[in-house]
């Protein structure tokens, strides 16, 4: 079965965005709250792994979607980091 090249680029973009908008609503749902508690390290070491893997991966066999993509999940995850960690440092123990 071919593809046609044109509904690839669409897919790969608009996968793209789906990823990265639950990085930017949780950086804004932290920003309001001053609360990342809940995120886990974990989940975010995990897909920082597989982020790094499939960036590898984009850059091998040279497609800017995959590379971009993972780029900016990477950027945006090391953000919600740093304001977890932050936030984590200034709350209040319960």
């Amino acid at each position: 079965m071919e593809v046609d090249g044109t509904f690839l680029t669409i897919l790969g973009i608009t996968a793209g965005i789906f990823i990265l908008m639950g990085w930017i609503e949780q950086i804004y749902k932290g920003y309001k709250t001053k609360r990342l508690k809940d995120v886990s390290k974990f989940l975010m070491i995990f897909i920082a792994a597989g982020s790094i893997l499939w960036l590898i991966y984009g850059i091998i066999v040279d497609d800017v979607f995959i590379i971009g993509t993972n780029m900016s999940g990477l950027i945006l995850m090391i953000i919600v980091l740093g304001m977890k960690k932050r936030y984590d440092m200034h709350a209040k123990p319960s």
